[in-house]
């Protein structure tokens, strides 16, 4: 069965990113697709399996494990599973991209 999520149908969100979990539509993977401004970004956190991050516009400074580097357009990101992990978008405008997890249902430990 195909899952069309209308984005009126979808919950309310206080800010522009999208919260998808796929266990409750079949999908084995869930994500966040991030809009957010400058400063914006998660607190260090880490999941039980891997994160990929596909940017599409701005720039973000990422901390994961005790690497430390910038990644823009077009960049992908995979995070280990287990690797503490976090990023700031930075100036001059919004940063969007993609943050899929490996998983049908988010598991995040926050450690911030």
């Amino acid at each position: 069965m195909v899952h069309i999520l209308p984005a009126p149908e979808r919950p309310a969100s206080n800010n522009r990113t999208i919260r998808f979990e796929g266990d409750a539509h079949g999908a084995p993977i869930s994500f966040f697709a991030v809009d957010t401004a400058p400063g914006g970004g998660p607190r260090l956190h880490r999941h039980p399996y891997a994160e990929t991050w596909i940017v599409k516009r701005g720039r973000a400074l990422v901390v994961a494990g005790e690497r430390r580097f910038e990644v823009g357009p077009d960049d992908i990101a995979v995070v280990p599973a287990g690797t503490p992990h976090k990023f700031t978008a930075l100036e001059p405008e919004r940063l969007e991209m993609v943050c899929i997890h490996a998983a049908g249902t988010m598991v995040q430990e926050d450690l911030e």
